[in-house]
């Protein structure tokens, strides 16, 4: 116990501080509730305290907030829908969470003239208390949930929700500036007019937040499901080929050439082929009008799609400052680690063998470095001929914050090499062009330098031995110590054989007396 005997709900909408103490970095199963005016959502998450994993995670696209506009209230259809769903979220929540549920709802339910008879409702029938957050505190806790997946982060946050989208400014790991609007596809598809009226209102409260928010020029991140939506389009036009959405990179370019196919194609049969649900289609043409006029105005030199949101937001929340500046994408990989490889502790000792090959590289890379060899092990129960194809899945395909697509294929591919000398021949070569020639093969000397260090597996903190490379000379030495040599047997020879070839380099090993 921390001490506290206030009730878990005057402490707003996540419950008690789930970090103040160290004990709690180690975080268990906590469940979070987001009822939003399109979809009704339950997430918990799992492990890393920097880095929460995804327990479980389903969503029922309700619709509470359809029909608003004229009737001022929620959907009814939507009402019982969420009811049942929330029903089925906090019977899960009582048979995998530690804690209680925490749940949060937006601009449906606080607009909705019988958004607090739902909430009562809510109360009466499952126990849970349902937090309704005002439009500036929705942009705040999307922007935070974009800096817990990106420390130090800089630009402008735009999230979609079904009733409302929000603008918050991001920088120096704060929230600055931030403004609702009632921008959201459920509440445009209402208006009158038809196309043209929608259109003239979407550009005029867009001036509006244009005059309110200033220049933003720096990166855009969408955070919501019809930008997801969008995104996925995007990819299915491009013959784009990691269909991971964090992450995911678009220009102003590439999201008109987006909009026109929208418009050419058959909304079915793009829908089909793009992954995206009958009811998130349904409100994308919508989406799509807001999303160029957000970038005619703001002019951003890059876009990213954001995954984490209003969520995530809140467990950021309750992070002290020192864990919010960790790498999500190295705590990941220590938590990983510390639950699934054969000797904890060993992926520092190999990062320290392997450092000298990679000694000129700046910090963003040289984490990549880091979180490779935490993970060395940690798919070791994968069947021996398929670990290195499980190593490039797990590492392109986890939800990791943090880490861009080109990094994700960089990580896979050091890690495939960790088990295979070659990279040819697996079912992902479609990816490998993510990154270039360069880094495919810097890539492939992580994963040789792994493969040989791994080799030399002694307890965490021994000394295992040093590389010494020395580049302009193409020299690699090895100097072994009396505890490592037994281990320096004709397998590990020849994979050190394999590291200088990649490097190019003749080999030398000095053995200590």
């Amino acid at each position: 116990m921390d001490g506290n005997t206030e009730p878990a709900q005057d402490w707003g909408p996540f419950g008690r501080p789930l970090f103040n103490d160290p004990s709690a970095r180690a975080l268990s199963r906590v469940g979070v509730v987001d009822v939003g005016s399109n979809s009704v959502r339950l997430v918990v998450f799992d492990g890393a305290a920097r880095s929460p994993a995804y327990f479980y995670n389903e969503k029922i696209m309700c619709a509470l907030g359809a029909g608003l506009s004229e009737t001022g209230r929620l959907n009814p259809e939507g009402r019982v829908r969420a009811l049942k769903a929330i029903r089925r979220f906090q019977e899960i929540a009582r048979q995998i969470c530690d804690g209680a549920l925490s749940a949060v709802a937006t601009a449906a339910v606080r607009e909705a003239e019988d958004g607090p008879d739902f909430c009562n409702e809510v109360l009466r029938q499952t126990g849970l208390k349902i937090h309704v957050i005002d439009g500036q505190e929705e942009a705040r806790l999307s922007a935070q949930g974009v800096l817990l997946g990106w420390p130090g982060s800089y630009g402008l946050v735009c999230d979609i929700g079904g009733s409302s989208m929000e603008l918050a400014e991001i920088g120096n790991d704060t929230v600055g500036k931030r403004v609702t609007s009632a921008l959201g596809p459920l509440k445009l598809r209402d208006l009158k007019g038809g196309k043209k009226g929608r259109r003239a209102y979407i550009n005029e409260v867009l001036d509006d937040l244009k005059d309110t928010m200033g220049s933003q020029r720096n990166r855009l991140f969408l955070v919501g499901g019809s930008w997801r939506a969008i995104a996925r389009i995007d990819m299915e036009r491009r013959g784009y080929p990691l269909h991971v959405l964090h992450e995911y990179r678009m220009t102003a370019k590439s999201i008109n050439a987006t909009a026109r196919y929208i418009e050419e194609s058959d909304l079915e049969e793009l829908r089909q082929r793009s992954g995206v649900s009958a009811n998130r289609m349904a409100l994308v043409p919508y989406a799509i009008d807001v999303l160029k006029g957000v970038i005619r105005r703001f002019k951003p030199h890059d876009i990213a799609v954001s995954s984490y949101g209003i969520r995530e937001g809140l467990l950021y929340e309750q992070m002290p400052p020192a864990l919010r500046k960790r790498d999500p994408l190295v705590e990941a990989a220590r938590f990983a680690e510390a639950k699934d490889a054969r000797l904890p502790g060993f992926g520092k000792t190999l990062y320290d063998f392997v450092g000298p090959l990679f000694s000129g590289w700046k910090p963003e890379k040289k984490r990549l470095v880091k979180a490779a060899c935490l993970l060395h092990d940690v798919s070791w129960r994968a069947h021996p001929d398929y670990r290195a194809e499980v190593c490039f899945d797990n590492a392109t395909r986890a939800n990791l914050g943090g880490l861009r697509h080109s990094e994700r294929v960089f990580l896979g591919m050091a890690l495939l090499h960790r088990y295979r000398n070659k990279r040819e021949g697996t079912r992902f070569e479609n990816l490998y062009a993510l990154i270039d020639e360069k880094a495919q093969l810097e890539a492939e000397i992580l994963g040789k330098a792994m493969r040989f260090g791994a080799m030399l597996w002694l307890d965490k903190g021994a000394d295992i031995g040093k590389l010494d490379w020395r580049p302009k000379k193409r020299e690699l030495t090895l100097t072994i110590p009396p505890s490592a040599q037994a281990l320096f047997g004709e397998v590990a020879e020849a994979r050190l054989q394999s590291l200088a070839g990649s490097l190019q380099a003749e080999v030398r090993v000095k053995i200590k007396t």
